[in-house]
């Protein structure tokens, strides 16, 4: 491919993510954190009570709790500032519902998510897709044949009308309660849209399904919520994918993902998050496992001025398996600050967390992570392997893994690598005839590769582009 090809395709992909939409919005709250605004979101919404219940107690606790502050190397929160964030916008389109045909959606979403690719998406097979535009899921769509075989995916104000016990059941009550962290209490609080996701038992959902989170306007906040119940025997690949334009002023990711995955049964979430610069993205994820349940995470993160993010699974049922796959890159001015928790409460469990990182302009990358082994999970094994990679002298990469065995019959491996681009890597693909550039970016394709091929080919192409262009400095 010539020269000029690559940079128009470039600026094709530049263009998918940086571009912005005039807001237009049919409610919009007011800035900051009040019992005013929580019960706004829940009027708009038409929601039960019990479910405004449970918002005012996150925001209880909310208030009682400090921000997180005492974490060695972690992001600086302090440009942060709560009460300057819009935490609810509900675009021009139909409350809760959505649409189900892209047609119907007002010409500047629909605009947005063609030159994000949904469509083609949902063409390519997938077996369902949701669309979330500001606080609101704004288009829906589930292939006939696994909704005949009871597979539920809609967005989650709707389950809360069509599904109320499961929802009750499920929704922050043993896997993220509010009182988890203070960002777990805001999004408790202030929660918008998101997927659910219900598998019955012995169903295998052959293809993925997928949702897209996309915030448009300048300093807001985006609470979206994910919540998968995958039942006995049951199998299921969720995958999103997320962005914002680049704004002046700071934006706030705070989504929360809830997944049960039930005996035997195999869940994985995959994620490629390309947040702009201006934005903190602050997520909780957990998920619990019944006995030989295996879940499985694949992350990519890139963009945002801040992250913190530590996908966490409860190994409970006896022989349960758990597999972390995460990548995250920093450039001139972020910290991603990213990692894995996992919690060994059976016997027989087995965890593994591969990590890899990518810093450079003075980026700061730094993996985080918890594994526990309780007392009486014997025969439990985990293997931790962290990877950094640095473009020069001025950024910086960390890994703090933390674990706490409480079982002396168990299977505890760690490995940790941090090093630059290594000059004699460089003149040997040169030798070859590549040049400076190009040579670097097949040493990054070959470093992230155990991620890109657990992902979907046109994720993996998409999580190699953006990659190229934060290399090149063309995002954010």
């Amino acid at each position: 491919m010539s020269s000029e090809q690559d940079h128009l395709k470039d600026t094709d992909t530049e263009a998918r993510f940086e571009f912005k939409k005039e807001e237009r919005s049919a409610v919009k709250s007011d800035k900051g954190l009040t019992e005013e605004v929580v019960r706004l979101i829940s009027e708009d919404k038409d929601e039960p009570d019990w479910m405004l219940e449970r918002r005012l107690r996150a925001l209880k606790q909310y208030q009682n709790m400090p921000m997180p502050t005492d974490w060695p190397g972690q992001p600086d929160l302090t440009e942060l500032d709560i009460e300057e964030i819009v935490p609810y916008i509900r675009p021009d389109v139909d409350k809760r519902e959505g649409v189900d045909d892209w047609t119907e959606l007002p010409d500047e979403i629909k605009d947005t998510f063609d030159k994000l690719g949904i469509p083609e998406a949902e063409k390519n097979a997938l077996s369902g897709v949701g669309a979330q535009y500001e606080s609101e899921v704004v288009y829906q769509n589930m292939q006939e044949q696994w909704e005949e075989k009871g597979v539920v995916f809609m967005n989650m104000d709707k389950a809360v009308q069509e599904h109320p016990e499961l929802v009750k059941e499920y929704f922050m009550t043993t896997c993220v309660p509010p009182s988890d962290n203070k960002f777990a209490a805001l999004h408790g609080a202030v929660w918008s849209g998101g997927s659910f996701v219900y598998v019955p038992e012995d169903v295998t959902v052959e293809m993925p399904v997928q949702a897209y989170f996309r915030m448009n306007s300048e300093g807001m906040g985006q609470f979206e919520h994910t919540l998968i119940v995958a039942e006995e025997g049951s199998e299921v690949h969720y995958i999103e994918g997320c962005s914002a334009p680049k704004y002046g002023s700071h934006n706030l990711h705070s989504g929360c993902v809830e997944v049960f995955v039930g005996e035997d049964a195999h869940v994985q979430y995959s994620t490629v998050q390309n947040w702009s610069k201006n934005t903190f993205n602050l997520n909780t994820k957990r998920a619990i496992c019944e006995e030989n349940a295996t879940m499985e995470w694949v992350s990519g993160s890139m963009g945002s001025k801040a992250t913190m993010l530590y996908p966490c699974t409860i190994l409970k049922g006896r022989g349960s398996t758990d597999t972390h796959i995460t990548i995250a890159f920093a450039g001139e001015g972020q910290n991603i600050d990213t990692g894995a928790k996992v919690y060994h409460n059976a016997p027989d469990t087995s965890s593994t967390i591969e990590s890899k990182s990518i810093s450079k302009d003075g980026g700061r990358t730094n993996y985080r992570g918890l594994v526990h082994i309780a007392d009486g999970a014997e025969n439990s094994s985990t293997a931790v392997e962290c990877d950094a990679l640095m473009f020069d002298n001025e950024s910086t990469s960390d890994t703090m893994p933390y674990m706490e065995i409480e079982e002396s019959k168990v299977d505890v491996a760690h490995e940790a690598t941090v090093g630059k681009i290594g000059d004699e890597d460089i003149f040997y693909l040169q030798s070859r005839g590549l040049d400076d550039d190009d040579a670097k970016k097949m040493i990054v394709a070959g470093f992230i590769e155990p991620i890109t091929e657990e992902l979907p080919i046109e994720y993996a192409v998409e999580l190699n582009r953006l990659i190229e262009l934060e290399m090149e400095g063309s995002l954010g």
